[in-house]
């Protein structure tokens, strides 16, 4: 019978972890025949709402929008957004972190049509929307998707057609930066046309995307082929497809490039989407994606010239994941 019981149990747990929650619901009263101390289910069903939860010693079990999420009480403490606890004017924490019991259990819970409240111990109420449970829950991060992205290579973005945007409606009205912003977090380049050619103009530019990191070479530069630092880019010697800075412990995320002058032949510029090539790798060699996403190198550049003397050293795999969804955001 014991046994019975138990293939039983199995069963269900199969089907909770395939998302058969009303099924579940409904067998409940056989699983708590078997565990009655143990454990405690809650289910509410309706037309607009499914929401199932368990409490368990250290931590609640969540049930919904077919997400299944685990909360350690402690965490649910520590994030109450409630007005002694949290200061919504500048979005910090006011509550002592420290403060907080690690062992605690709330001593009720209860759901009001899309609220939970967790009382505590002390008498103090928190309270959360299932929906702020489910976007901020380490299982509802799995799901999301940071920055979404247009992955292109030459004839994707050619059918695409993006437009560019003009100097003085990018410079003047939130239309033009909406659109700018919009074609770069897409497809990782934008253009703004009818820039006056000097370097103040791409300077102003630059400040209405955002600030002007300070680096080795300045806060804005001008180059040509002169040698006058220690990288080919100051050279008349082709650059292939790369990326900049790498050698940084942070690469840059956004470069401008600003062509003020041309003479003579060649100079063309050449755009590859490096996530359109990660992508590649995934789907036909995922073990070399693996393995370049996991191994740190050590990315240098090495100056000494005039005088300049620069050894910079980054260190980071060549492809950069969030650990949670393995979502690429940066490329070495």
């Amino acid at each position: 019978m014991w046994c019975h019981r138990l293939s039983h149990l199995q069963i269900r747990l199969q089907d909770l972890l395939r998302g058969r929650v009303t099924c579940w619901a409904l067998q409940q009263l056989n699983f708590k025949s078997l565990f009655p101390l143990a454990i405690h289910w809650h289910h509410t069903a309706s037309k607009s709402l499914n929401c199932v939860w368990r409490q368990h010693t250290d931590h609640f079990e969540l049930q919904y929008a077919n997400t299944v999420m685990r909360f350690d009480y402690v965490w649910l403490r520590d994030h109450c957004r409630s007005a002694s606890c949290y200061n919504s004017k500048t979005h910090q924490r006011s509550l002592d972190t420290a403060s907080v019991d690690l062992c605690i259990q709330p001593k009720t819970i209860r759901l009001d049509e899309t609220t939970l409240f967790f009382t505590w111990p002390d008498g103090h109420v928190t309270r959360y929307d299932l929906d702020w449970l489910v976007k901020n829950s380490y299982e509802g991060q799995k799901q999301k998707v940071i920055q979404p992205r247009i992955l292109w290579n030459a004839e994707i973005y050619q059918q695409a057609q993006v437009p560019s945007v003009d100097f003085q409606s990018f410079l003047e009205t939130n239309e033009g930066l909406k659109n700018f912003l919009q074609n770069f977090l897409l497809y990782g380049i934008a253009f703004v046309e009818n820039v006056p050619p000097t370097q103040e103009h791409t300077e102003k530019l630059a400040e209405r995307i955002s600030l002007i990191r300070e680096t080795i070479y300045g806060r804005m530069w001008y180059f040509t082929s002169d040698f006058s630092r220690g990288d080919t880019a100051y050279t008349k010697l082709a650059l292939d497809r790369h990326t900049d800075t790498t050698y940084f412990q942070e690469p840059c995320g956004i470069q401008v490039f600003h062509c003020l002058k041309h003479e003579g032949t060649g100079g063309r510029t050449l755009l590859v989407d490096g996530f359109y090539a990660a992508e590649q790798v995934l789907q036909k060699v995922p073990e070399e994606f693996e393995l370049l996403s996991q191994v740190p190198l050590k990315h240098e550049y090495i100056e000494n010239v005039g005088e300049c003397h620069n050894h910079m050293i980054g260190v980071g795999p060549v492809l950069n994941v969030y650990p949670w969804n393995k979502e690429l955001y940066l490329i070495r």
